[in-house]
């Protein structure tokens, strides 16, 4: 098994070592010879200034799935300025939520151990635009046909989730259009 290897930036060409500096974590530079490649340097997280992460006026999101730094901002900038969204390689060990893909229990338990004040939340993403495609069985079954997803606990919140799930379609549709909806909340 080979360690990491290292080179000091002194030793690199500036204009490498600036080339370097303006990756973002997951893009990288190339190296070819005779165009032919022969290598890459990737951009690494950064460990960037925080107000605070575990003050009460931000919330830092971490991504646990592979998203552009398009797709991160794009989310960052719907979510609004109380919330940071940040790669997961690059988040602080005090991430306030953590976005996860469906996943394995011993992966989300993983999680659980290595964040454990962040809120895991599985989200299944298809967005084209951004080049984004992590789904999951819900979305298999919710793609299939099915009206609603109820992740319910018990044989009363399930009757809860029952009845303001069918208010809710029927509401919306007038109880003729099939209306998609995934329901684990309390509102």
């Amino acid at each position: 098994m080979m360690s990491d290897q290292w080179v000091e930036a002194s030793q690199l060409p500036e204009e490498l070592v600036a080339l370097i500096g303006t990756l973002r974590p997951g893009e990288e530079v190339t190296i070819t010879r005779n165009g032919e490649k022969i290598g890459a340097i990737s951009g690494v997280a950064r460990q960037e200034s925080f107000s605070s992460p575990d003050s009460d006026d931000i919330t830092v999101v971490a991504t646990a799935m592979k998203l552009s730094a398009s797709a991160r901002e794009s989310l960052s900038e719907r979510l609004g300025p109380g919330y940071l969204v940040l790669d997961l390689h690059s988040a602080p060990p005090t991430v306030d939520v953590l976005l996860v893909p469906p996943a394995s229990p011993q992966l989300i338990g993983n999680f659980r151990a290595l964040y454990p004040k962040a809120r895991i939340v599985i989200t299944e993403i298809e967005d084209a635009e951004l080049g984004v495609k992590y789904e999951g069985p819900v979305r298999r079954l919710l793609d299939a046909g099915a009206e609603a997803y109820l992740p319910s606990s018990t044989i009363p919140r399930l009757a809860e989730q029952l009845d303001r799930t069918m208010t809710r379609l029927n509401q919306l549709t007038g109880g003729t259009v099939r209306q998609e909806l995934v329901s684990g909340d309390d509102g």
